[in-house]
Protein backbone atom coordinates (compact mmCIF):
# COMPACT_ATOMS: atom_id res chain seq x y z
CA UNK A 1 0.00 0.00 0.00
CA UNK A 2 1.13 3.66 -0.72
CA UNK A 3 2.17 5.02 2.97
CA UNK A 4 2.73 7.84 1.55
CA UNK A 5 -1.15 8.81 1.40
CA UNK A 6 -2.85 10.60 4.14
CA UNK A 7 -6.53 10.29 2.95
CA UNK A 8 -7.94 12.28 5.71
CA UNK A 9 -5.27 14.77 6.21
CA UNK A 10 -5.40 15.00 2.45
CA UNK A 11 -9.63 15.75 2.50
CA UNK A 12 -8.72 17.74 5.16
CA UNK A 13 -6.15 20.24 2.75
CA UNK A 14 -8.87 19.77 -0.19
CA UNK A 15 -11.47 21.14 2.13
CA UNK A 16 -9.75 24.28 3.36
CA UNK A 17 -8.35 24.93 -0.04
CA UNK A 18 -11.82 24.86 -1.67
CA UNK A 19 -13.10 27.53 1.28
CA UNK A 20 -16.17 25.24 1.82
CA UNK A 21 -18.58 26.44 4.06
CA UNK A 22 -20.82 25.09 5.99
CA UNK A 23 -24.59 25.59 6.89
CA UNK A 24 -24.31 22.67 9.81
CA UNK A 25 -22.20 21.47 12.61
CA UNK A 26 -19.65 22.69 14.35
CA UNK A 27 -20.98 25.92 14.96
CA UNK A 28 -17.93 28.15 15.10
CA UNK A 29 -18.09 28.03 11.22
CA UNK A 30 -14.41 27.55 10.97
CA UNK A 31 -13.43 29.63 13.42
CA UNK A 32 -15.49 32.60 12.42
CA UNK A 33 -17.22 32.75 16.02
CA UNK A 34 -14.53 32.25 17.91
CA UNK A 35 -14.01 34.68 20.55
CA UNK A 36 -10.54 36.25 19.38
CA UNK A 37 -9.16 35.74 23.18
CA UNK A 38 -9.87 31.41 22.65
CA UNK A 39 -8.24 32.20 19.26
CA UNK A 40 -5.17 33.73 21.00
CA UNK A 41 -4.58 30.82 23.20
CA UNK A 42 -5.23 27.57 20.98
CA UNK A 43 -4.71 29.43 17.67
CA UNK A 44 -6.68 29.92 14.55
CA UNK A 45 -5.76 26.61 12.77
CA UNK A 46 -7.34 24.51 15.35
CA UNK A 47 -10.85 25.42 14.14
CA UNK A 48 -10.49 25.35 10.33
CA UNK A 49 -9.55 22.02 11.09
CA UNK A 50 -12.25 21.50 12.85
CA UNK A 51 -14.46 20.00 10.23
CA UNK A 52 -17.57 17.10 10.03
CA UNK A 53 -16.58 13.85 7.74
CA UNK A 54 -20.13 13.69 6.32
CA UNK A 55 -20.82 16.96 4.34
CA UNK A 56 -17.69 18.08 5.69
CA UNK A 57 -14.47 16.08 4.28
CA UNK A 58 -16.55 13.35 2.75
CA UNK A 59 -20.08 13.79 1.03
CA UNK A 60 -23.18 12.97 2.26
CA UNK A 61 -22.51 8.80 1.05
CA UNK A 62 -19.09 8.73 2.13
CA UNK A 63 -18.60 7.83 -1.22
CA UNK A 64 -14.80 8.24 -1.78
CA UNK A 65 -14.03 6.21 1.51
CA UNK A 66 -11.69 8.91 3.12
CA UNK A 67 -11.62 7.47 6.93
CA UNK A 68 -12.11 3.48 5.48
CA UNK A 69 -8.95 3.95 3.41
CA UNK A 70 -6.92 5.56 6.35
CA UNK A 71 -7.81 2.68 8.76
CA UNK A 72 -6.82 0.25 5.53
CA UNK A 73 -3.42 2.04 5.68
CA UNK A 74 -3.43 1.69 9.61
CA UNK A 75 -4.14 -1.94 9.43
CA UNK A 76 -1.24 -2.53 6.96
CA UNK A 77 0.87 -0.80 8.76
CA UNK A 78 0.98 -2.73 12.01
CA UNK A 79 0.25 -5.90 10.63
CA UNK A 80 -3.49 -6.12 11.47
CA UNK A 81 -6.10 -7.41 9.33
CA UNK A 82 -8.41 -4.74 10.01
CA UNK A 83 -8.32 -1.34 11.88
CA UNK A 84 -10.72 1.25 12.94
CA UNK A 85 -10.24 4.74 14.27
CA UNK A 86 -12.07 5.57 17.55
CA UNK A 87 -12.38 9.62 19.21
CA UNK A 88 -13.14 9.01 22.25
CA UNK A 89 -10.13 7.40 24.06
CA UNK A 90 -9.26 4.02 24.78
CA UNK A 91 -11.40 4.23 28.17
CA UNK A 92 -14.34 3.80 25.93
CA UNK A 93 -12.89 1.40 22.98
CA UNK A 94 -12.18 -0.90 25.77
CA UNK A 95 -15.62 -0.85 26.81
CA UNK A 96 -16.75 -1.50 23.36
CA UNK A 97 -13.97 -4.25 22.67
CA UNK A 98 -14.99 -6.14 25.75
CA UNK A 99 -18.91 -5.64 24.72
CA UNK A 100 -18.09 -7.47 21.41
CA UNK A 101 -17.09 -10.33 23.01
CA UNK A 102 -18.84 -10.87 26.49
CA UNK A 103 -22.45 -9.70 26.61
CA UNK A 104 -24.83 -9.15 29.72
CA UNK A 105 -24.67 -11.96 32.18
CA UNK A 106 -21.27 -13.60 30.46
CA UNK A 107 -18.30 -14.52 31.83
CA UNK A 108 -14.76 -12.65 30.89
CA UNK A 109 -11.56 -13.32 32.05
CA UNK A 110 -9.72 -9.49 32.96
CA UNK A 111 -6.63 -8.59 34.83
CA UNK A 112 -7.33 -7.09 38.12
CA UNK A 113 -4.81 -4.36 37.89
CA UNK A 114 -6.93 -2.95 35.26
CA UNK A 115 -7.44 1.01 35.11
CA UNK A 116 -10.90 2.23 36.57
CA UNK A 117 -12.64 2.60 33.09
CA UNK A 118 -12.25 -1.25 32.68
CA UNK A 119 -14.06 -1.76 35.90
CA UNK A 120 -16.57 0.84 34.20
CA UNK A 121 -17.03 -1.39 31.59
CA UNK A 122 -17.82 -4.18 33.25
CA UNK A 123 -20.28 -2.27 35.29
CA UNK A 124 -21.78 -0.74 32.12
CA UNK A 125 -21.89 -3.87 30.01
CA UNK A 126 -23.02 -6.00 32.69
CA UNK A 127 -20.57 -8.89 32.58
CA UNK A 128 -19.45 -11.08 35.05
CA UNK A 129 -15.83 -10.79 35.80
CA UNK A 130 -13.63 -13.09 36.43
CA UNK A 131 -10.79 -11.90 37.86
CA UNK A 132 -7.35 -12.81 37.07
CA UNK A 133 -4.68 -11.29 39.91
CA UNK A 134 -1.32 -9.75 38.23
CA UNK A 135 1.80 -11.27 39.68
CA UNK A 136 2.97 -9.27 42.53
CA UNK A 137 6.01 -7.21 43.53
CA UNK A 138 6.77 -7.65 47.10
CA UNK A 139 9.94 -5.37 46.96
CA UNK A 140 8.53 -2.65 44.83
CA UNK A 141 4.79 -2.78 45.84
CA UNK A 142 4.09 -3.25 42.24
CA UNK A 143 1.64 -5.27 39.89
CA UNK A 144 3.02 -6.88 36.63
CA UNK A 145 0.76 -8.75 34.34
CA UNK A 146 -0.74 -12.31 35.09
CA UNK A 147 1.38 -15.43 33.38
CA UNK A 148 -0.36 -17.57 31.34
CA UNK A 149 -0.74 -19.85 33.35
CA UNK A 150 -2.91 -18.07 35.81
CA UNK A 151 -5.32 -17.80 32.29
CA UNK A 152 -5.26 -21.18 31.52
CA UNK A 153 -6.02 -21.90 35.48
CA UNK A 154 -9.32 -19.70 35.49
CA UNK A 155 -10.13 -20.91 31.98
CA UNK A 156 -10.44 -24.62 33.40
CA UNK A 157 -12.29 -23.26 35.84
CA UNK A 158 -14.84 -20.90 34.07
CA UNK A 159 -15.22 -23.18 31.32
CA UNK A 160 -18.33 -20.71 29.97
CA UNK A 161 -16.46 -18.02 29.86
CA UNK A 162 -16.07 -15.31 26.80
CA UNK A 163 -12.42 -14.25 26.24
CA UNK A 164 -9.65 -12.81 28.24
CA UNK A 165 -8.98 -8.98 28.70
CA UNK A 166 -5.20 -8.55 28.92
CA UNK A 167 -3.85 -5.07 29.66
CA UNK A 168 -0.36 -4.59 28.72
CA UNK A 169 1.93 -2.82 28.93
CA UNK A 170 0.84 -1.50 32.45
CA UNK A 171 1.04 2.18 33.43
CA UNK A 172 5.06 1.41 34.43
CA UNK A 173 6.34 -0.56 31.56
CA UNK A 174 5.89 -4.25 32.82
CA UNK A 175 5.14 -6.38 29.87
CA UNK A 176 3.03 -9.58 29.61
CA UNK A 177 3.36 -12.68 27.82
CA UNK A 178 0.83 -12.16 24.98
CA UNK A 179 1.81 -14.71 22.98
CA UNK A 180 1.66 -17.25 25.98
CA UNK A 181 -1.27 -15.64 26.85
CA UNK A 182 -3.23 -15.75 23.72
CA UNK A 183 -2.49 -19.63 23.40
CA UNK A 184 -4.12 -20.45 26.20
CA UNK A 185 -7.27 -18.19 25.03
CA UNK A 186 -6.79 -20.15 21.82
CA UNK A 187 -6.95 -23.67 23.13
CA UNK A 188 -9.76 -22.84 25.15
CA UNK A 189 -11.29 -21.53 21.66
CA UNK A 190 -12.11 -18.28 22.96
CA UNK A 191 -10.33 -14.54 21.76
CA UNK A 192 -7.67 -12.37 23.59
CA UNK A 193 -8.40 -8.66 24.06
CA UNK A 194 -5.11 -6.51 24.83
CA UNK A 195 -5.81 -3.34 26.49
CA UNK A 196 -2.38 -1.88 24.90
CA UNK A 197 -3.14 1.84 25.29
CA UNK A 198 0.26 2.35 26.06
CA UNK A 199 1.72 0.31 23.69
CA UNK A 200 1.19 2.55 20.24
CA UNK A 201 4.26 2.71 19.21
CA UNK A 202 5.05 -1.26 19.53
CA UNK A 203 4.82 -2.31 16.10
CA UNK A 204 7.75 0.38 14.87
CA UNK A 205 11.03 -1.18 16.05
CA UNK A 206 12.42 -4.59 16.72
CA UNK A 207 13.83 -3.81 19.86
CA UNK A 208 10.40 -2.60 21.97
CA UNK A 209 8.18 -5.21 23.32
CA UNK A 210 5.83 -7.96 21.76
CA UNK A 211 2.86 -5.78 19.60
CA UNK A 212 0.03 -7.50 20.09
CA UNK A 213 -0.99 -8.29 16.73
CA UNK A 214 2.15 -9.99 15.79
CA UNK A 215 1.58 -12.63 18.88
CA UNK A 216 -1.73 -14.01 18.09
CA UNK A 217 -3.59 -11.10 20.08
CA UNK A 218 -7.54 -11.18 18.30
CA UNK A 219 -8.14 -7.65 19.12
CA UNK A 220 -5.41 -4.94 20.75
CA UNK A 221 -6.78 -1.19 21.83
CA UNK A 222 -3.55 1.35 21.52
CA UNK A 223 -4.15 5.00 22.57
CA UNK A 224 -1.95 7.10 20.17
CA UNK A 225 -2.12 9.92 22.02
CA UNK A 226 0.02 8.40 24.87
CA UNK A 227 3.18 7.11 22.94
CA UNK A 228 2.52 8.65 19.47
CA UNK A 229 1.59 11.79 17.76
CA UNK A 230 -1.65 12.23 17.59
CA UNK A 231 -3.79 14.38 19.64
CA UNK A 232 -5.74 13.31 23.21
CA UNK A 233 -8.43 10.91 22.81
CA UNK A 234 -6.49 9.02 19.80
CA UNK A 235 -7.68 5.87 19.62
CA UNK A 236 -7.57 2.42 17.34
CA UNK A 237 -8.95 -0.89 17.05
CA UNK A 238 -6.66 -3.65 15.31
CA UNK A 239 -8.32 -6.53 14.43
CA UNK A 240 -7.46 -10.19 13.24
CA UNK A 241 -8.47 -13.69 12.79
CA UNK A 242 -12.47 -14.69 13.34
CA UNK A 243 -12.75 -15.16 16.90
CA UNK A 244 -14.33 -11.64 16.92
CA UNK A 245 -16.26 -10.26 14.65
CA UNK A 246 -15.58 -6.69 12.79
CA UNK A 247 -19.75 -6.64 12.14
CA UNK A 248 -20.31 -7.01 16.06
CA UNK A 249 -17.40 -4.69 16.70
CA UNK A 250 -18.54 -1.86 14.57
CA UNK A 251 -22.24 -2.25 15.84
CA UNK A 252 -21.03 -1.73 19.44
CA UNK A 253 -18.76 1.02 18.70
CA UNK A 254 -21.76 2.50 17.05
CA UNK A 255 -23.48 1.62 20.63
CA UNK A 256 -21.29 3.24 22.31
CA UNK A 257 -19.57 6.07 20.65
CA UNK A 258 -19.88 9.70 19.57
CA UNK A 259 -22.02 10.53 16.15
CA UNK A 260 -19.68 13.59 16.20
CA UNK A 261 -16.13 12.48 15.79
CA UNK A 262 -13.67 14.48 15.74
CA UNK A 263 -11.66 15.36 12.71
CA UNK A 264 -8.43 16.47 14.47
CA UNK A 265 -8.39 12.77 15.64
CA UNK A 266 -8.59 11.10 12.69
CA UNK A 267 -6.15 13.64 10.49
CA UNK A 268 -3.86 13.45 13.87
CA UNK A 269 -3.78 9.52 13.29
CA UNK A 270 -3.74 8.97 9.78
CA UNK A 271 -0.59 11.35 9.89
CA UNK A 272 1.36 9.34 12.61
CA UNK A 273 0.82 6.43 10.91
CA UNK A 274 2.46 7.93 7.66
CA UNK A 275 5.18 9.10 9.96
CA UNK A 276 6.04 5.96 11.82
CA UNK A 277 5.84 3.90 8.30
CA UNK A 278 8.29 6.43 6.70
CA UNK A 279 10.71 7.06 9.75
CA UNK A 280 9.59 5.37 12.88
CA UNK A 281 12.32 2.98 12.94
CA UNK A 282 15.09 6.02 13.16
CA UNK A 283 12.59 8.34 15.34
CA UNK A 284 12.24 5.10 17.90
CA UNK A 285 15.82 4.15 17.79
CA UNK A 286 16.97 7.31 18.71
CA UNK A 287 14.52 7.71 21.43
CA UNK A 288 15.39 4.15 22.86
CA UNK A 289 19.45 5.38 22.69
CA UNK A 290 18.03 8.59 24.65
CA UNK A 291 16.61 6.90 27.16
CA UNK A 292 19.19 4.39 27.62
CA UNK A 293 21.65 7.77 28.30
CA UNK A 294 18.96 8.98 30.90
CA UNK A 295 18.44 6.07 32.66
CA UNK A 296 22.26 5.51 33.04
CA UNK A 297 22.79 9.51 34.22
CA UNK A 298 19.55 8.79 36.62
CA UNK A 299 20.99 5.45 38.30
CA UNK A 300 23.92 8.08 39.23
CA UNK A 301 22.13 10.00 41.45
CA UNK A 302 22.04 9.27 45.09
CA UNK A 303 18.64 8.09 46.54
CA UNK A 304 17.02 7.52 43.43
CA UNK A 305 16.52 3.63 41.98
CA UNK A 306 15.36 3.01 38.24
CA UNK A 307 13.79 -0.19 37.45
CA UNK A 308 15.36 -1.76 34.63
CA UNK A 309 15.87 -5.22 33.25
CA UNK A 310 16.45 -6.97 36.79
CA UNK A 311 12.10 -7.11 36.36
CA UNK A 312 12.52 -9.56 33.83
CA UNK A 313 15.20 -11.78 35.08
CA UNK A 314 13.69 -11.82 38.61
CA UNK A 315 10.25 -13.76 36.63
CA UNK A 316 8.13 -10.81 37.52
CA UNK A 317 7.17 -10.09 34.27
CA UNK A 318 7.48 -10.93 30.76
CA UNK A 319 9.75 -7.66 29.32
CA UNK A 320 10.01 -3.68 30.16
CA UNK A 321 9.46 -0.95 27.50
CA UNK A 322 12.66 0.83 28.25
CA UNK A 323 10.92 4.05 26.99
CA UNK A 324 8.82 4.15 30.17
CA UNK A 325 11.69 5.43 32.99
CA UNK A 326 10.58 4.61 36.37
CA UNK A 327 11.88 5.89 39.12
CA UNK A 328 11.82 4.82 42.81
CA UNK A 329 12.36 7.82 45.30
CA UNK A 330 11.89 6.15 48.59
CA UNK A 331 15.62 6.01 49.54
CA UNK A 332 15.22 9.97 49.33
CA UNK A 333 12.93 9.50 52.40
CA UNK A 334 9.82 11.06 50.23
CA UNK A 335 6.43 9.90 48.20
CA UNK A 336 6.06 9.70 44.50
CA UNK A 337 3.31 11.88 44.72
CA UNK A 338 5.79 14.33 46.43
CA UNK A 339 8.59 14.14 44.19
CA UNK A 340 6.19 14.92 41.60
CA UNK A 341 4.44 17.77 43.62
CA UNK A 342 8.09 19.00 43.93
CA UNK A 343 9.28 19.01 40.29
CA UNK A 344 6.25 20.45 39.11
CA UNK A 345 6.43 23.56 41.86
CA UNK A 346 9.96 23.91 41.65
CA UNK A 347 11.01 23.19 38.04
CA UNK A 348 7.83 23.26 36.07
CA UNK A 349 8.92 19.75 35.39
CA UNK A 350 5.15 17.18 35.19
CA UNK A 351 6.11 13.50 35.68
CA UNK A 352 4.15 10.86 34.01
CA UNK A 353 2.77 8.87 37.00
CA UNK A 354 3.66 8.75 40.37
CA UNK A 355 2.39 6.99 43.67
CA UNK A 356 3.44 6.39 46.79
CA UNK A 357 6.81 4.56 45.85
CA UNK A 358 8.00 6.03 42.54
CA UNK A 359 7.87 8.56 39.69
CA UNK A 360 7.62 7.38 36.16
CA UNK A 361 8.42 9.59 32.96
CA UNK A 362 7.75 8.56 28.90
CA UNK A 363 10.34 9.10 26.92
CA UNK A 364 9.08 9.32 23.00
CA UNK A 365 10.53 10.31 19.83
CA UNK A 366 9.99 14.04 20.45
CA UNK A 367 12.47 14.36 23.00
CA UNK A 368 15.66 15.82 22.21
CA UNK A 369 18.72 17.36 24.08
CA UNK A 370 17.19 20.01 25.46
CA UNK A 371 14.48 17.90 26.98
CA UNK A 372 16.55 15.27 28.06
CA UNK A 373 19.04 17.73 30.06
CA UNK A 374 15.75 19.59 31.83
CA UNK A 375 14.88 16.46 33.05
CA UNK A 376 17.98 15.44 34.78
CA UNK A 377 18.99 18.94 36.28
CA UNK A 378 15.48 18.87 37.69
CA UNK A 379 15.95 15.23 39.06
CA UNK A 380 19.32 16.49 40.98
CA UNK A 381 17.62 19.46 42.08
CA UNK A 382 15.32 17.25 43.90
CA UNK A 383 18.05 15.22 44.85
CA UNK A 384 19.87 17.97 46.42
CA UNK A 385 15.81 19.33 47.63
CA UNK A 386 14.94 16.07 49.06
CA UNK A 387 15.76 16.49 52.70
CA UNK A 388 13.82 19.83 52.86
CA UNK A 389 10.74 18.31 51.83
CA UNK A 390 8.53 17.99 54.76
CA UNK A 391 7.65 14.56 56.00
CA UNK A 392 3.90 13.49 55.49
CA UNK A 393 2.13 10.62 56.91
CA UNK A 394 2.93 6.96 55.97
CA UNK A 395 0.94 5.49 53.96
CA UNK A 396 0.07 1.62 54.99
CA UNK A 397 0.64 -0.09 51.91
CA UNK A 398 -0.94 -3.68 52.09
CA UNK A 399 0.90 -7.15 50.48
CA UNK A 400 -0.48 -8.71 47.88
CA UNK A 401 -2.97 -10.75 49.19
CA UNK A 402 -4.25 -7.75 50.35
CA UNK A 403 -5.72 -6.46 47.35
CA UNK A 404 -7.19 -9.13 46.34
CA UNK A 405 -10.56 -9.14 47.85
CA UNK A 406 -13.37 -11.34 47.68
CA UNK A 407 -15.99 -10.46 44.72
CA UNK A 408 -19.39 -11.27 46.82
CA UNK A 409 -21.67 -9.68 44.51
CA UNK A 410 -21.64 -8.24 40.75
CA UNK A 411 -20.29 -5.24 40.47
CA UNK A 412 -23.05 -3.95 38.13
CA UNK A 413 -25.50 -5.05 41.08
CA UNK A 414 -23.35 -3.31 44.11
CA UNK A 415 -23.57 -0.32 41.93
CA UNK A 416 -26.95 0.24 41.40
CA UNK A 417 -27.97 -1.58 44.22
CA UNK A 418 -30.01 0.61 47.51
CA UNK A 419 -26.24 1.76 49.18
CA UNK A 420 -25.65 4.15 52.45
CA UNK A 421 -22.85 5.88 53.45
CA UNK A 422 -21.49 4.45 56.67
CA UNK A 423 -18.44 6.11 58.75
CA UNK A 424 -14.52 3.84 57.15
CA UNK A 425 -14.71 1.53 60.39
CA UNK A 426 -18.35 0.61 60.08
CA UNK A 427 -17.39 -0.18 56.48
CA UNK A 428 -15.14 -3.26 57.22
CA UNK A 429 -17.25 -6.54 56.31
CA UNK A 430 -19.35 -4.78 54.02
CA UNK A 431 -19.93 -4.55 50.42
CA UNK A 432 -18.47 -2.24 48.73
CA UNK A 433 -21.44 -0.26 45.93
CA UNK A 434 -18.70 2.01 44.52
CA UNK A 435 -14.99 2.06 42.58
CA UNK A 436 -12.00 3.55 44.70
CA UNK A 437 -8.87 4.04 42.78
CA UNK A 438 -5.74 5.56 44.08
CA UNK A 439 -4.85 7.80 41.17
CA UNK A 440 -2.51 7.78 39.66
CA UNK A 441 -2.42 5.19 38.11
CA UNK A 442 -5.53 4.34 38.13
CA UNK A 443 -6.26 0.75 39.43
CA UNK A 444 -8.97 0.56 41.68
CA UNK A 445 -8.36 -0.50 44.84
CA UNK A 446 -11.87 -1.42 45.24
CA UNK A 447 -14.35 -2.37 43.23
CA UNK A 448 -18.36 -2.38 43.59
CA UNK A 449 -19.33 -5.89 44.99
CA UNK A 450 -16.02 -6.48 46.48
CA UNK A 451 -15.80 -6.63 50.33
CA UNK A 452 -14.09 -4.34 52.13
CA UNK A 453 -11.04 -5.07 54.43
CA UNK A 454 -8.91 -3.45 57.71
CA UNK A 455 -6.00 -3.90 55.02
CA UNK A 456 -7.32 -1.90 51.87
CA UNK A 457 -9.30 0.42 54.66
CA UNK A 458 -5.96 1.18 56.57
CA UNK A 459 -4.45 1.87 52.88
CA UNK A 460 -7.14 4.01 51.92
CA UNK A 461 -7.18 6.10 54.67
CA UNK A 462 -3.27 5.98 55.08
CA UNK A 463 -3.09 7.24 51.60
CA UNK A 464 -5.79 10.09 51.53
CA UNK A 465 -3.77 11.56 54.67
CA UNK A 466 -0.64 11.42 52.74
CA UNK A 467 -1.97 13.19 49.64
CA UNK A 468 -3.35 10.21 47.27
CA UNK A 469 -6.05 11.16 45.25
CA UNK A 470 -9.12 9.22 44.83
CA UNK A 471 -11.07 10.82 42.23
CA UNK A 472 -13.80 8.12 41.82
CA UNK A 473 -14.87 7.61 45.81
CA UNK A 474 -17.97 9.70 47.09
CA UNK A 475 -15.81 10.78 49.74
CA UNK A 476 -12.31 11.58 48.97
CA UNK A 477 -10.70 11.52 52.45
CA UNK A 478 -12.01 7.71 53.10
CA UNK A 479 -13.72 8.72 56.24
CA UNK A 480 -16.83 7.17 54.99
CA UNK A 481 -17.57 4.42 52.08
CA UNK A 482 -20.42 4.24 49.70
CA UNK A 483 -21.65 0.41 50.63
CA UNK A 484 -24.33 -2.39 49.75
CA UNK A 485 -27.32 -1.42 52.14
CA UNK A 486 -28.48 -4.24 54.34
CA UNK A 487 -31.55 -5.84 53.42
Amino acid sequence: MDHSRAPVLEALEQFRRRGDVAYGPPGHKQGRGVDPRVLDVVGPDVFRSDVLMLNGLDDRRQSRGILEGAQELMADAVGAEQAFFSTCGSSLSVKTAMLSVAGPGEKLLVSRNAHKSVIAAVIINGVEPVWVHPKFDADRHLAHPPEPDDVRKKLRENPDAKGMLLITPTDWGSCADIRGTARACHDADVPLIVDEAWGAHLPFHPALPAWGMDHEADLVVTSVHKMGAAIEQSSVFHLQYDRVSPEVLKQREDLLGTTSSSSLVYATLDGWRRQMVEHGHALLGAALHRAERIRSRIADLPGLEVMGREVVDQGLTADLDPLKIVIDVRGLGISGMQGAEWLRTHRHVDAGGSDTCRMSVSITFADDDETEEILLTALKALVDGAPAIEPRTEVRLPGPSGLELEQAVLPRKAFFAEAEHVDADRAVGRISAETISPYPPGVPAIAPGEVITREVLDYLRSGAEHGVLLPDASDGSARTLRVVSEP
